[in-house]
């Protein structure tokens, strides 16, 4: 395993390049599936969990080539596999989004069934209600969730709880049914217009992605189709994040400022100078240290779950005392143990982390639990006196796209090395 090593301290400047949304493109790979064909999907992050969807794909029956050094295409003439093996979906519970495009396109879908997660429980139960709905019959049986479509149908669908996931599986399952399939309380992410764009571009009739209510009107035949994934918010998040824990000045370029807007107001709030442009963001920290904040996560267009981590890191060096809510996921704290390591002081109760400011922290020897806690243990020793080690940090390979070498470019010292002490 390889771990990296941090010496804190150094201001970063100078000008960062976002790249493509992970969890944009692992759906909008998905809905490849859907029309037999060849795509072209540009902007593609070079991340492990793109690894694992591509052999999932592969599996199915696909053929995956990257084009250029982000361009992936994909070739599902041949796909003819319904079944998504255990020792895929074990690695990547996104490997679950085949679920509604199998559906959609084989009218078959044998898929085994997710586990929870190390940041709490994901169950998959309201996706299955929902293609339930579209006239599926689903079987759980062995570890697998087996689904049966003889004829899709539209439905009116209403998500007890808001689901990304859920969301983008009816939309790939609907696309096709015959009717109109209303879902109500959908996830608004960016992600999910993402793939509802992608879809309209292959011929699907829907309305309304990014409000709480979409409207799909099934067509008769999808054509395949080329398409760019939109930059990673969370990235866009981490880096603004970055600037400001080490009091930096940064460019970040090939971003969309309006997906970040929730955590842009805290930030200002915080006291940082951020100047927005249509794909650009200038961010600068002037002041000695943020001030303390409150934060308290929800679904999009609240502040991001994914972000609750980063944002911890930049309040434990802050003035004064922030009360930060998690609400999304029930154990999404993991990184607070590591964070004490370095001397921060953060107490929760419940799901609320109260952090108190101080003035600086100290490096140590920290572990990565999950990919949001890898990124907020590299801020923390960014800014951290002295040395810091992040060990078991193939959590940030699955989400940050040569992280350290663009952290080196706007000047911090972080090496990745082999940890010896963890195996190979």
């Amino acid at each position: 395993m390889d771990k990296f090593v941090i010496e804190g301290g150094e201001r970063l400047k100078g000008t960062v390049k976002i790249s493509g949304s992970k969890n944009a493109a692992l759906p909008l790979l998905a809905a490849t599936i859907l029309k037999k064909g060849i795509y072209q999907i540009e902007n593609v992050p070079r991340l492990r969990d793109i690894g694992t969807m591509t052999r999932l794909l592969n599996i199915l029956g696909a053929k995956t080539e990257w084009t250029d050094k982000n361009t992936l295409q994909v070739d599902t003439n041949d796909l003819d596999n319904h079944i998504a093996p255990y020792e895929l979906v074990k690695q990547m519970r996104a490997s679950v989004l085949v679920l509604g495009s199998l559906t959609g396109g084989l009218r078959r879908a044998t898929v085994s069934y997710p586990g929870g997660c190390a940041i709490g429980e994901r169950p998959i139960n309201l996706h299955i209600k929902g293609l339930q709905a579209l006239g599926c019959d689903v079987n759980i049986k062995e570890g697998y969730v087996d689904v049966t479509a003889k004829r899709l149908k539209g439905a009116r669908i209403r998500f007890d709880t808001t689901t990304v996931g859920g969301t983008e599986n009816i939309m790939m399952a609907a696309v096709k049914a015959r009717g109109e399939t209303i879902i109500e309380n959908a996830a608004r992410e960016p992600e999910v217009v993402d793939l509802a764009r992608m879809l309209k571009k292959m011929g699907a009739r829907i309305d309304g992605e990014g409000t709480e209510i979409i409207r799909i009107n099934g067509v008769d035949e999808l054509t395949p189709c080329n398409y760019k994934v939109i930059p990673d918010r969370i990235e866009t998040g981490t880096f603004l994040i970055a600037c400001g824990i080490t009091r930096g000045n940064m460019v970040i370029e090939g971003c969309m400022p309006g997906h970040v807007k929730s955590l842009i107001d805290k930030l200002r709030e915080a006291g940082m100078d951020i100047i927005e442009n249509e794909d650009t963001i200038k961010v600068a920290m002037t002041k000695k240290r943020p001030m303390a904040v409150d934060v308290k996560t929800a679904p999009y267009p609240g502040f991001p779950t994914d972000m609750q981590a980063q944002i911890m890191a930049l309040m434990t060096v802050s003035r004064g005392v922030s009360a930060i809510t998690e609400t999304i996921f029930e154990n999404r704290m993991m990184h607070v143990a590591e964070m004490r390591r370095m001397g921060a002081d953060i107490k929760v109760i419940g799901n609320t982390a109260i952090v108190r400011g101080v003035k600086m922290l100290s490096g140590a020897k920290v572990m990565a639990t999950d990919l949001r806690a890898s990124a907020s243990l590299i801020l923390t020793g960014l800014t951290a006196y002295g040395t810091t080690e992040i060990s078991r940090i193939y959590h940030l390979d699955r989400g940050y796209e040569s992280i350290e070498e663009k952290l080196r470019a706007l000047g911090a010292k972080i090496e990745r090395r082999k940890d010896e002490g963890m195996g190979a």
